[in-house]
């Protein structure tokens, strides 16, 4: 640092503030109007004058284009100078090449409206940005490349795709630059990278892109907490990301870097994944979070201050594989509608207190116009089989749809079946929902949630038709997993008991392709009703456009379009029952709706309410599912490790005295920091001999002694999900879990194991849950089913 006398004026800044050999400059000329923006010692720098960001994250994609204003006039109202904007890089290059910034893409507009509003723009570019979006904004073509490892590396597989799009990303928003008199004062590099690997260089190749691609204002880095350090370079910027506790993310920051305070996701909220509890946050502890980032000079970033929707096919999917819900309303102070309440006044209170002296606060925007729709009939069907396109693929055994240039969608798989005795079906992989049809009846499902790719067949005495109808739901949007492909993957055998299984082979494949903006397929539609998978289609009429709430719950899952425009996914096992419907997407007379119900429906009415359902859960609408027959079996195996964590927040790695091989492993908590009978776990890593940790794409849950899953979302798989913010936690609500609580991770095939990484629930000292004391054991068979 001594040697950079300019670095310890200004960390980082425009190339009229640093010099041209950090940050080049753009090649076309400022505008008059252009400003300089520089990060300083203690500050960010607007023209040289201290600038303290108060900024919360909207995503375009997921807010109608006609509300764009209103959306922005409600974030400059709560107190916020500045928006942040994720590119969703699949959302603009859906097909390689062909890129799309028109209507509701228009990123250029969306940042001239904020700049019209006042607000600066903070712009996410990616090429990765998680957001549970469809495969975190990747493109699903990447996946036509071979490997399970190549995508967020310096595989040219990746990243001669990462510099086309940056370099276009920067000829459609290069201009938005603060230095050419646009609102974008910084630009992120990636996302969160330092949950997913930790090359340096490859950081430095992303920077580059985005170099190459134009931009001259600041670059930065994002990562929590607890990986701050771990991805840090001198040429990027780093903020903080974290929900609680933003004394130790600040404290993180001064530790790699000298400069101001950010927090680039202060979480509001939580997103929601189908099968779950509606997640939410409180205002009063984020309100005391904020004026305390304020009052230390801090800046911050709301993640979410309007959630919206994920609209279309475009929502994500947790890892290993929750798929999330379409609304994305994350408790936002801002609603998914876009409304505002008590949450948003005490954000607004709270940030109010700490303005400049000359800034006011505009009143908040009215509630956009809201009706109800009279329940109205679907009274024409196309069943899904009898409407498939005349296309076959023929293979002799099935690939992942990206291997046929399909990009998602429902793929129906035929093959003959000999004739033969009762058998057990079995894919290699299923990604995501299938349902097995013999002769036009259905015997079976498979589901990725469970790992379930068996379905036991009955005999046959002649040759039969075997059918699958596969529904890819959304790709994982987050770690590894993203190598996520879908389909139905071979070799798909038969066995017999005390036989060897022989592999089906010459398939036929027929597929819906949804594409990009989940593209209707030409139907035939007749009068009446059907059984299994199909469309339904009816009309209501409307005086007048404004915003109503589709009601669902009678039907079972799939997917809504409105004239012609997809809406999203339903599904019925909730927690979310309704589906956001704008006013602008509402035609003055008739409305056309089509649902795509894979499961069929109680009752094939729909009706528009004027509130949203968002937290009913309703479990017995789910895929059959056989019941756990599993077992502990801990007797007489002795544990490979036992200790005490450390108080406190911080991710703590344990390393054992000697390593230990097995598939399964099991952390059983003895007891709690807070003397309260609990146990939670917000993360939960393994490490192996190298130090590093064991890659998870296999791993599931075998066991929990128990889960909340009723008041909140505290099921074991948050443990393994990546995501510090939420976590698994003991029953506590129905009945009070006693320790020791014990949790069993099967990793899919042995490993040899040397250590653990542990990361307590976060949030202030005294939440319940974090374990004092502890037991680890290792082994083949921890867990035993009884079937």
């Amino acid at each position: 640092m001594t040697n950079q006398p300019s670095r310890r004026r200004v960390l980082l800044g425009t190339a009229a503030a640093v010099g041209s050999t950090m940050l080049p400059a753009l090649a076309a000329t400022p505008s008059s109007s252009a400003h300089r923006f520089a990060i300083g010692d203690n500050d960010f720098l607007l023209d040289g004058k201290p600038l303290q960001i108060r900024c919360g994250e909207v995503h375009f994609a997921r807010v109608p284009r006609e509300y764009w204003i209103h959306r922005l006039k409600a974030i400059k109202a709560m107190g916020l100078n500045a928006v942040c904007a994720y590119l969703f890089w699949n959302y603009h290059e859906w097909r390689e090449g062909r890129y799309d910034w028109s209507g509701q893409r228009d990123a250029a507009e969306f940042c001239r409206l904020a700049q019209a509003e006042g607000l600066w723009v903070i712009l996410r570019p990616g090429p990765y940005a998680c957001a549970e979006w469809e495969m975190g904004g990747l493109p699903w073509w990447l996946l036509k490349s071979p490997g399970d490892a190549f995508l967020r590396t310096r595989d040219e597989n990746f990243v001669q795709p990462v510099r086309r799009w940056m370099r276009e990303v920067g000829r459609v928003l290069g201009p938005q630059q603060v230095t050419q008199g646009g609102p974008i004062l910084m630009v992120q590099v990636e996302n969160e990278y330092g949950f997913f690997g930790e090359d340096l260089e490859y950081m430095r190749v992303m920077r580059k892109a985005l170099l190459d691609g134009g931009f001259d204002v600041p670059l930065f880095q994002c990562n929590p907490t607890n990986a701050v350090a771990k991805t840090h370079i001198a040429e990027l910027f780093s903020v903080a990301n974290f929900g609680s506790d933003p004394q130790r993310g600040f404290a993180e920051l001064a530790k790699v870097q000298k400069g101001p305070l950010m927090c680039g996701e202060y979480y509001s909220g939580w997103f929601d994944t189908w099968g779950a509890p509606h997640r939410t946050g409180s205002p009063a502890k984020a309100v005391a979070d904020i004026e305390a980032m304020l009052a230390a000079n801090g800046s911050f970033s709301l993640y979410m201050a309007h959630g919206g929707t994920s609209f279309g096919l475009w929502g994500g999917c947790d890892r290993p594989f929750r798929p999330d819900t379409t609304s994305y309303d994350y408790d936002a102070p801002i609603s998914e509608a876009g409304w505002v309440g008590e949450k948003f006044d005490a954000y607004r209170a709270g940030i109010g207190k700490h303005l400049a002296p000359d800034e006011t606060l505009p009143r908040p925007p009215a509630h956009m116009p809201v009706m109800t729709i009279p329940a109205f009939t679907l009274a024409e069907t196309a069943p899904v089989f009898a409407n498939l396109p005349s296309r076959v693929i023929r293979d002799v055994t099935p690939k992942p749809i990206e291997q046929y240039d399909i990009s998602r969608g429902v793929i129906a798989y035929r093959v003959t079946l000999p004739a033969g005795p009762a058998a057990t079906l079995e894919a290699a992989k299923v990604r995501d929902l299938a349902w097995v049809y013999i002769d036009g009846r259905q015997v079976g499902t498979m589901d990725t949630r469970y790992r379930r790719f068996r379905v036991d067949l009955p005999a046959r005495t002649t040759t039969t038709t075997l059918e699958i109808l596969l529904y890819t739901i959304a790709r994982v949007n987050f770690g590894v997993e993203i190598h996520d492909r879908k389909g139905l993957h071979g070799p798909v055998t038969l066995r017999v008991k005390g036989k060897e299984p022989v592999a089906l082979e010459n398939w036929e494949i027929r597929a819906i392709d949804f594409d990009a903006d989940g593209v209707l397929p030409p139907l035939e539609f007749k009068p009446g009703k059907t059984k299994g998978p199909a469309f339904w289609r009816g009309s209501f009429d409307a005086a007048a456009a404004a915003d109503t709430f589709l009601d669902m719950t009678t039907w079972g899952q799939g997917i809504v379009w409105i004239n012609g425009r997809c809406l999203g996914r339903y599904w019925s096992i909730g927690p979310t029952q309704t589906m956001y419907l704008p006013g602008p997407w509402i035609k003055a007379g008739r409305n056309d709706i089509v649902v795509l119900d894979l499961t069929g429906p109680q009752d094939n009415r729909i009706a528009g309410v004027a509130k949203p359902v968002l937290d009913r859960l309703r479990p017995e609408r789910d895929l059959a599912r056989p019941p756990s027959t599993a077992r502990l079996a801990l007797q007489g195996v002795k544990p490979v490790h036992e200790g005490r964590f450390q108080p406190g927040g911080a991710t703590q790695d344990v390393p054992f005295a000697q390593a230990a091989r097995g598939r399964q492993l099991c952390i059983e908590a003895l007891d709690a920091f807070d003397g309260k009978p609990f146990a939670a776990i917000a993360e939960l890593a393994l490490l192996g001999k190298d130090g590093k940790t064991l890659n998870q794409t296999l791993w599931a849950i075998a066991y929990a002694s128990s889960e909340e899953a009723s008041k909140e979302d505290g099921t074991a798989l948050n443990a393994i999900n990546g995501q510090n913010t939420d976590f698994w936690h003991s029953a506590y609500s129905k009945t009070v879990a006693q320790p020791p609580h014990r949790l069993v991770l099967d990793l899919g095939a042995p490993f040899d194991v040397a250590g653990l990484r542990y990361t307590p629930r976060q949030g202030p000292d005294g939440v319940t849950g974090r374990i004092r004391r502890y037991r680890v054991y290792v082994g083949d068979r921890l867990v035993v089913d009884q079937a």
